[in-house]
Formats: C-alpha cells, sequence, structure tokens
C-alpha cells in the first residue's frame, strides 16, 4: 500500500504539471461563470455528487463527472485535462477524504467555488479497517483507526439531505440570478430524501435479526441511523483478502445473530461474497454502495436505494 501510494503522489504531481501547461495554453486559470452556453461548469468528483449537481441545477448547469459511469471512484487517478477541469469549473463538488487524487486537485489549483460534503456533513469512523481488526459483530467494539472516517454519508438520505443544501446554496452564490430554481430544485431533491428515509425506517421497523455482512464497510451510516448492525468483510478495499481472524469473526457474528446474507456490491466481483457465504452456508445478494451507476440514464441515486431497502428486508426478515 505504501508504494502504491508513493506512485500515485508521482503520478499526481506530473498530471497536475501537465494540467498547468494546459492552463496556461488555454489563456488562463479560471472561466467565467455561465460560460457554456450561459451555463455553470460543474466538476463532481463521482456520482453521488454529479447527482445532486445535476438535480439542483438543471438546466442552468454543465457538469462533468471525474468519475466514468461504472467505474469503482476510490481509486481514480486524475489526467491532466481533469486537473484543468477543476481548475476551471465554476463549481467543484466532491467528498474529501474518499478520492485522494480529487483532494490533492483541490488543494492545488484553489478552485474558486467549493462544495466539500464532509464540511456539512462530517466523516464517522466506521472501522475501515475492518479486515485487520477483531470483532465481535457488534459496532462501537473495534478499535478505531481510519484517520479520515467513513466517507459514504449519501447512504444516509438524511445527511444526503444535508449535502444537497449546501450544494444549492452554492450554486444561489454563484449564479443569483438564478437562485430561485436552484432553490426550488433543492427543496425537490430534499423531499425526495425526507420520503425515501421514511420508507427505510417503515421498511427495516421489524425485521428477524439487525445484523447484515457486506463485502466492504460502506454502509456504517445506514446502519447507525437505521438500527442495524454491519459486519463487513473488509474495510476500504472491498477486494482485499481477509484475515482468518477475521473470517472467525464473521462465523461468529453470523451465528450468533442469526444473519443470512452476505451482500457483495455490483462494481466489485463477487468472488470473495460467494466464497465467505459458502464457508457460511448463507445466501449472497446486492448491496449497492452506490458509489457508480453502471447506467445512469436507467437508475438512479434513488430507484438504486430502494433496490438496497428491497434486498436488506429480505436479508432480514422484514414482516
Amino acid at each position: 500500500m505504501k508504494n502504491r501510494r508513493l506512485s500515485t503522489s508521482i503520478a499526481f504531481a506530473a498530471t497536475t504539471a501537465v494540467g498547468a501547461l494546459l492552463l496556461s495554453a488555454c489563456g488562463g486559470t479560471s472561466s467565467a461563470v455561465g460560460k457554456d452556453g450561459g451555463q455553470l461548469n460543474v466538476v463532481a468528483s463521482f456520482y453521488p455528487m454529479e447527482f445532486l449537481a445535476r438535480q439542483i441545477g438543471g438546466e442552468h448547469v454543465k457538469v462533468t463527472d471525474l468519475t466514468a459511469p461504472g467505474v469503482e471512484p476510490h481509486d481514480l487517478e486524475l489526467t491532466a485535462k481533469q486537473v484543468a477541469a477543476v481548475q476551471r469549473a465554476d463549481t467543484v463538488i466532491y467528498l474529501k477524504g474518499l478520492q485522494p487524487t480529487v483532494d490533492k486537485a483541490v488543494a492545488q489549483t484553489h478552485p474558486k467555488h467549493v462544495v466539500d460534503a464532509t464540511a456539512v456533513s462530517p466523516l464517522v469512523d466506521h472501522h475501515l479497517d475492518e479486515g485487520a481488526t477483531e470483532t465481535d459483530g457488534h459496532d462501537g467494539e473495534h478499535e478505531h483507526s481510519a484517520a479520515t472516517g467513513d466517507p459514504h454519508i449519501w447512504l444516509d438520505p438524511t445527511r444526503y439531505a444535508a449535502v444537497a443544501k449546501s450544494v444549492g446554496a452554492e450554486l444561489a452564490q454563484v449564479d443569483p440570478a438564478n437562485a430561485a430554481d436552484y432553490q426550488r430544485n433543492t427543496d425537490t431533491v430534499v423531499a425526495r430524501l425526507a420520503t425515501l428515509d421514511q420508507e427505510f425506517r417503515d421498511g427495516l421497523q421489524n425485521v428477524k435479526t439487525k445484523t447484515f455482512i457486506t463485502s466492504h464497510a460502506a454502509f456504517g451510516y445506514l446502519a447507525d441511523h437505521y438500527g442495524l448492525n454491519q459486519v463487513a468483510i473488509n474495510g476500504v478495499d472491498p477486494e482485499a483478502e481477509p484475515t482468518p481472524s477475521r473470517l472467525a469473526a464473521i462465523q461468529r457474528a453470523a451465528k450468533d445473530n442469526g444473519a443470512t446474507t452476505v451482500f457483495f456490491e455490483a462494481l466489485v466481483s463477487p468472488k470473495l461474497a460467494n466464497t465467505v457465504a459458502a464457508d457460511l452456508g448463507l445466501k449472497t445478494a446486492v448491496l449497492d454502495p452506490l458509489e457508480g451507476v453502471k447506467e445512469p440514464d436507467k437508475n438512479d441515486y434513488f430507484s438504486v436505494m430502494r433496490q438496497n431497502l428491497d434486498n436488506l428486508k429480505a436479508a432480514l426478515g422484514a414482516s
């Protein structure tokens, strides 16, 4: 991991240098607001941020997503063109702590207007070092060693709503002529998230077990908000090999809490989840962390979250 981080830093330094040359060749470091056909140029770091930008910005924004559809965002490497886009954007919407190269691009290029989702929804440590620590399956009884906390705040609709309000406020500040539209769109998104939150509350109110097993520790906020217990095979890296002691702890947690299902995610191979499930005699199913959507024209945040709810209800024995 150390060598990987070193190579990433070297690559980013080279990319930033090339990006600076591109900016110089283009004749400046920032664009005029609304230069692109009267629209704001908005850069979003990955799908949940892009979704809010499009929903709230509407016809007034042109959105560039740094992470392509269906691509796992954690290991994103920015191109020189993307770094230049970050600096030239009217607004950058990102989540600090999820994508190191995006964090570096924002820190080094100083875009004029930035929405950092963690500023309105501070991160919590949900034990992203799960694969290397002992656990009995109950949240709150692990050693805390994650430096920046769990970035997956969008999986709690109430936290995501707070981010939506921040996006709306920033767009209104950048483009006050259309502030009323941004406010109206923000109110619509927040209302839809409140409805989704209630659907989760109602759907998960009566369950046979509150414990679910995942291949990736992405669902801590969801678990906390709805009174569930996430047991993760791995932390940050959903494809890493868990230690024997970790597998033993998962087996104990599954047996003690009546867990029925090992969840894997849409953008990662199910091989590890299938292996663990077979060893434990459990089923497998998808629980999508919504870090990226393969076909955003067919599925969006709300449809995927409702599918997650259906899969959780089945796994937890909801009545």
